[in-house]
């Protein structure tokens, strides 16, 4: 039987690192996550290790000339660095966690610990410990829970981590409910292995996930928001999504997707709209060139307006205005999590644009239109059209047909358009300085106006020669006086 320590690939650094620790009557284990993804076959970057060397014998280790503070650090050309020992950091050493960049590769080394939480916070009451087993024994999830020794690779599973990881279900080597409770932002944690790992819940794991949703009141925004990026950009971030809801975590943290769970009117007159977003989410998926932020969130969020415009109107159902109201849900749900500005902006563009299509008819709109159409866009367009075709979820095949041959004709459009003016940077056809001189006019709001004058002839009617914007500047000036 093959020694699971024969598939964790110590690199070279790491057995440096070993040797260095050994030398000095100390134990060293790579652990956690860099175990778990070797065993799965995964690529390792960053390198964690637990030793029972306290910190500061750690720095020793590390930087023998003691140039490193208790929140200092040395670079590649600091008075401590040695050898191998090209950085280190020591932001985390009240956690009991040095960094360090050995032989080029990133390190953390933390020291055994046996914490208690105040279950107010999620800051623990950082406590060292003195052995292996009590150390892994509180960290988040099983299959976390692996250590390979450096210094003679044995192997170290006390909770069954490479069990739970070969059936792919989540455990905790603790009770859920003292993991949980200890941490909140562990059920969040769990949610996101489920997206990026493929893996699914133990029973006990979704049912204590479920009795203390509430506990994620405890969690910054700031934290809430980087592990739902994480579950987005996973591989399966439907399965996480459903995690979140299925358990009541997403009522804490994403109320509008939770509330999409409608009940579907007497005739069934409308889809399921929580089973639409997603299926719309895997859809923009499918349409991606590599994992896009942006345009999941989009897809997520497009119709999160609709309980609030629903209406029943002689037996049917509509949600009229819902791209309005979903995008300002979305403005205040991403300024809530933290988001920066300018992702923040893009996604509710995206929302707010996504049902313009459908106002395209057979084919009726203007160049008016359709230059519009892509200066509203702007940048996102290419998103913009990925979330328009992915909206479409009929299982009519005629109308699916139908629809994505208006939005190919569209797309034609555009793009003979764009070939012909310049549609990216449409701008009107004299400049600010060209608008001063043909008015005789100094610079002032008079010249702003002038200028959206000529930018809504642009869009109207398309480009003009020099002398026809003159001309068209003129009379729209004298009707002004």
């Amino acid at each position: 039987m093959t020694d699971p320590a024969d598939l964790v690939v110590v690199p070279a650094a790491a057995q440096q690192l070993g040797e260095l620790f050994a030398a000095a009557g100390h134990e060293l284990y790579l652990v956690g996550g860099p175990v778990r993804d070797a065993l799965m076959g995964r690529p390792v970057s960053d390198l964690d290790f637990t030793t029972d060397a306290r910190p500061e014998r750690v720095l020793q280790l590390l930087d023998p000339a003691g140039s490193v503070g208790s929140a200092g650090s040395v670079g590649s050309g600091g008075s401590g660095a040695r050898g191998p020992v090209q950085a280190i950091w020591t932001t985390g050493i009240e956690f009991g966690t040095v960094g360090v960049r050995y032989a080029g590769q990133p390190c953390e080394i933390t020291t055994f610990r046996a914490d208690r939480y105040d279950r107010v916070s999620r800051n623990p009451i950082v406590a060292y410990g003195d052995n292996l087993t009590d150390d892994l024994r509180r960290r988040d999830f099983t299959m976390n829970a692996m250590a390979v020794s450096v210094a003679d690779r044995s192997f170290h599973d006390p909770y069954g981590g490479l069990a739970d990881l070969a059936r792919g279900v989540l455990r905790t080597p603790a009770t859920p409910q003292e993991s949980f409770a200890d941490d909140p932002l562990r059920m969040l944690r769990a949610a996101r292995f489920v997206a990026t790992l493929g893996v699914s819940l133990a029973p006990e794991v979704a049912a204590a996930m479920t009795e203390l949703a509430p506990e994620l009141a405890r969690i910054t925004s700031e934290r809430v928001q980087a592990e739902l990026n994480k579950l987005m950009l996973g591989r399966y971030p439907r399965r996480g999504l459903e995690v979140l809801v299925d358990t009541g975590l997403a009522d804490a943290v994403l109320p509008e997707v939770a509330a999409l769970r409608m009940t579907t009117d007497e005739h069934g007159q409308h889809k399921d709209v929580y089973a639409h977003t997603l299926q719309v989410l895997d859809q923009a998926i499918d349409l991606e060139d590599g994992p896009d932020l942006i345009l999941r969130w989009a897809a997520l969020l497009h119709d999160i307006g609709k309980p609030d415009t629903r209406r029943f109107v002689d037996g049917k159902v509509t949600f009229h205005h819902h791209e309005v109201v979903g995008a300002r849900l979305t403005k205040a749900r991403l300024k809530a999590l933290k988001f920066p500005k300018d992702v923040t902006d893009d996604i509710e563009r995206l929302v707010f644009l996504h049902l313009r299509f459908y106002g395209y008819g057979r084919g009726e709109w203007t160049d008016s239109a359709v230059r519009r159409y892509v200066t509203d866009a702007g940048g996102l367009l290419e998103r913009l059209h990925k979330l328009v075709r992915s909206d479409c979820t009929t299982r009519n095949k005629r109308k699916a047909a139908a629809l994505s041959a208006t939005y190919d004709e569209l797309e034609n459009r555009i793009a003979a358009l764009r070939a012909q003016e310049e549609l990216d940077a449409i701008r009107p056809d004299l400049d600010g300085t060209e608008i001063m001189q043909v008015l005789g006019i100094r610079p002032g709001p008079a010249v702003g106006k002038a200028y959206a004058h000529l930018l809504e002839l642009r869009m109207e009617r398309g480009p003009l020669d020099h002398e026809a914007a003159v001309a068209a500047l003129l009379q729209w000036w004298g009707e002004q006086q």
